[in-house]
């Protein structure tokens, strides 16, 4: 794995060998206010393709290949890093940061190379239609409001009339996404909605949770990353907010989140995508063939932590693509368009999960020229402070796709006529 500042990366692309070899870039973030998230998840995803090479020989016969460049979550940073990769045989880039995201897709759309922002991103390019390069499979930001609300319902008997649910979010692109969301849903349930915007990075939320004290919300909702969860988890602390009416985001449902407030985090929440903690089996060959032969991004310490699996699962998806990709067209050594191939006609089922050792790690689906995003199937998962643990608490269950697809046509039809980009797929 390379790992490249953003200021040396060109002179070191201009420098790297050719060989064949299936190219990952990384945008990664070890630095800066959100390196708390971005490490681990960076660690998950090198780790998985490092175990390919080292166990398989790679994907079909052909080695992985890590491009890692850090962007400290800035988006300049983060354009300079994938113009500095691009031209590599990069497969599909995994931005990790909204920012980052909006900024790639006119360009990656451009240069044929394919998107993966799993769980975040621009939410309406799981239109396929018209974003024919970007992915967001297997759950994007309005599944996870939709998830939010359908467990609050849950636990009130299917209705929620007249309850107040206050939405605190990271006051940029990533923050704002589901707000469209939560007001159509608020109007559907009849539940009141207010909002509540932190400023980067989140330290200073006393204003915020003053206010929440004093309107006495039902439940509380968080869009937040890095310090700023920590912070407002505390805060909820500070003013004896229920935990188990507090529910993130799968960007606020890391260890790094709640442990800072010990025991009194006990019963916070948090919707997720995929499946948490290191019961399963292929973390067992990740051992053998990564963290005990010394080739571990990290210290090796993280398997089993939220963050990070969710970068293995990331990088689960892109190897699965590639073997997608290798079967369609019977070539080994893929590029970026049979990369896109593979990633618009992928299907996860359980049974290949459990293949690779990682059964009911998340969801089975189907990604089509049409739908970029997949079923949108969402669980709950709960902090159980004693034990120092995440456990899922529901099943991944269908989202409000009777309110979410609409508000992703009208979206993406306004991209596609600022953009002129007409729709395919037809």
């Amino acid at each position: 794995m390379k790992r490249l500042a953003t200021a040396t990366v060109a002179a070191v692309m201009a420098a790297a060998p050719v060989m064949a070899d299936l190219v990952f870039p990384s945008l990664s973030y070890r630095t800066g206010a959100y390196a708390a998230g971005g490490i681990p998840f960076a660690d998950g995803y090198a780790d998985y393709m490092t175990l390919l090479n080292e166990r398989d020989g790679g994907i079909g016969g052909v080695m992985t290949r890590i491009l890692e460049c850090e962007t400290g979550y800035n988006t300049e940073k983060g354009v300079e890093c994938y113009e500095a990769t691009k031209g590599e045989g990069a497969l599909v880039y995994q931005p990790l940061s909204t920012g980052i995201t909006y900024q790639l897709i006119p360009k990656a759309t451009a240069d044929g190379i394919a998107i993966h922002s799993m769980g975040y991103g621009r939410t309406s390019a799981a239109n396929g239609k018209v974003f024919s390069n970007v992915f967001n499979y297997p759950a994007n930001y309005w599944n996870g409001a939709s998830a939010v609300v359908q467990h609050i319902l849950d636990v009130n008997g299917g209705d929620i009339k007249g309850k107040k649910i206050a939405l605190v979010y990271h006051n940029s692109a990533y923050g704002k996404e589901p707000i469209r969301t939560l007001e159509e849903l608020s109007k559907k349930h009849g539940f009141e909605l207010s909002l509540l915007a932190v400023d980067h990075p989140g330290q200073e939320q006393k204003s915020q949770w003053l206010q929440i004290r004093r309107e006495r919300p039902d439940y509380v909702t968080m869009w937040g990353w890095g310090v700023m969860n920590q912070v407002a988890i505390q805060e909820a602390v500070n003013i004896r907010f229920p935990m188990e009416n507090f529910i993130g985001v799968w960007w606020s449902g890391s260890e790094n989140d709640v442990l800072p407030s010990g025991d009194d985090a006990n019963g916070y929440k948090a919707v997720t995508f995929h499946n948490v903690g290191n019961n399963f089996p292929v973390f067992e060959d990740v051992k053998k063939h990564v963290v005990d032969t010394g080739k571990a991004a990290g210290a090796g310490d993280q398997i089993g932590t939220a963050i990070y699996n969710r970068g293995f699962y990331a990088a689960m998806l892109a190897a699965e693509a590639v073997r997608n990709a290798q079967a369609i067209h019977g070539v080994a050594d893929i590029t970026p368009a049979m990369m896109l191939d593979g990633m618009e006609s992928l299907e996860i089922t359980e049974a290949r999960m459990a293949e690779l050792g990682m059964p009911n790690f998340g969801p089975s689906f189907k990604v089509s020229c049409e739908n970029h995003g997949g079923p949108g199937t969402v669980g709950v998962a709960q902090w159980d402070a004693s034990s120092k643990t995440w456990s899922l608490i529901s099943d991944f269950k269908e989202t409000d796709m009777s309110v979410i697809q609409p508000l992703i046509e009208a979206d993406s039809a306004a991209f596609a006529a600022e953009n002129n980009i007409a729709e395919r797929c037809n």
